[in-house]
């Protein structure tokens, strides 16, 4: 694949850097040193260069990325390849913007094409937010997203946690209400998954968690909440104003072709899946990718495509993988719409908020239900 084909891919740049880490998190990364940063930088150029194809959208995840400073990723984004009206996302923790950073200026960012910035809010409740090991007070936040629309990105996402340590209905309500009040474009309300190589993890019996009922009842919550304020659940943990859906996240859940480089980066390119071990020195010195299989079968597009609140059509299946959606599925849809975890009608399927809440074992069951020709 290359820049002569015809449709633009996205791009995910996975930054590996980080301050500390947080309890809760499993995403790899390590300490910044500057030599490091700049290592990792001339690497990332010389591995997007490898492919020579054009970007609809650009993601810079983390790790932290606001680490590397502006002037770091403007040298990145000028090795890219865009389209005019390229989505273009930077991560980034409150602390670096609140913090006197003469790195990290939003007014660069934005003239080199950062449209869109992620910021991890988690809670809007102080104690909730020191739990989790964040740094930045509620006030803090405040200033951080003036800044950032002061510098005329005003597409601002941020990400918050549902059944974390302590968290009641009235201190989730003031989260939701401080991130609607905020003015920001997109939210996304994660369920705490407590992983087993994190803080969290192996202190997990020591944790004042809310119980399974009643996170579910935090989700449901969310949704009205959020619904009521005019944003559209548009995937299980996503929730944007019209228009403001993430555009390279939606990629994924619509099994969309991309490239990721970066330490621990996954890629999904011409029908092949691939990704980078999680280790920045090997990445610097030049690994190669590990091959993950092929990409793009049917069970993938139906475990992807659920994920979304549009579900699956079935039209759009037929043209794309030649043949009809099995009756099995059909009737487990109708089923499914019948306990109130789906609704269906004779083109297709999607679940509910309360079928979200379940989605990976709904999900496992329709895709068992799949049976095609050619043993796709």
């Amino acid at each position: 694949m290359t820049m002569t084909d015809s449709k633009p891919v996205g791009l995910y740049i996975h930054v590996p850097f980080c301050k500390s880490k947080c309890p809760y998190c499993d995403f790899y990364s390590v300490a910044m040193k500057p030599d490091t940063a700049e290592c990792y930088v001339k690497e990332v150029i010389r591995r997007i260069r490898e492919y020579n194809l054009i970007y609809d959208t650009v993601y810079f995840g983390g790790g932290t990325p606001s680490l590397l400073g502006s002037d770091r990723i403007a040298k990145i984004l000028g090795s890219v390849y865009v389209t005019n009206d390229c989505e273009i996302t930077v991560e980034c923790n409150p602390s670096d913007i609140c913090r006197e950073n003469t790195e990290l200026s939003f007014g660069k960012l934005r003239s080199c094409g950062v449209n869109r910035i992620s910021m991890g809010l988690q809670s809007a409740d102080d104690g909730e937010r020191r739990s989790l090991g964040r740094r930045t007070g509620r006030n803090g936040i405040e200033r951080a997203i003036r800044t950032v629309k002061a510098a005329g990105i005003n597409n601002i996402s941020l990400d918050i946690m549902l059944g974390i340590p302590g968290q009641t209905e009235d201190s989730l309500a003031a989260t939701l209400g401080f991130c609607i009040e905020s003015g920001v474009k997109h939210i996304s309300a994660y369920i705490l998954k407590i992983e087993e190589n994190t803080f969290f993890g192996r202190n997990a019996e020591k944790l004042s968690l809310p119980d399974e009922d009643r996170t579910a009842d935090f989700y449901l919550q969310t949704v009205e909440t959020l619904g009521n304020a005019g944003f559209e659940q548009y995937e299980i943990s996503n929730f944007a104003l019209p228009g403001y859906e993430s555009r390279h996240n939606l990629k994924y859940w619509n099994d969309e072709e991309y490239l990721g480089t970066g330490p621990a980066a996954h890629s999904f390119l011409g029908g092949k899946r691939f990704y980078f071990e999680r280790n920045l020195e090997d990445y610097l010195g030049g690994a190669k990718p590990v091959s993950d299989g092929i990409g793009g079968t049917a069970e993938e597009y139906i475990m992807l495509i659920l994920r979304l609140k549009k579900g699956l059509d079935y039209n759009s299946f037929k043209a794309k993988f030649g043949c009809e959606i099995p009756d099995e599925i059909k009737s487990f849809a109708a089923l499914l719409a019948e306990k109130g975890l789906a609704q269906a009608n004779e083109n297709g399927f999607h679940f509910t908020p309360e079928g979200f809440l379940i989605s990976n074992k709904l999900i496992y069951e329709t895709i068992s239900k799949l049976s095609l020709p050619g043993g796709h």
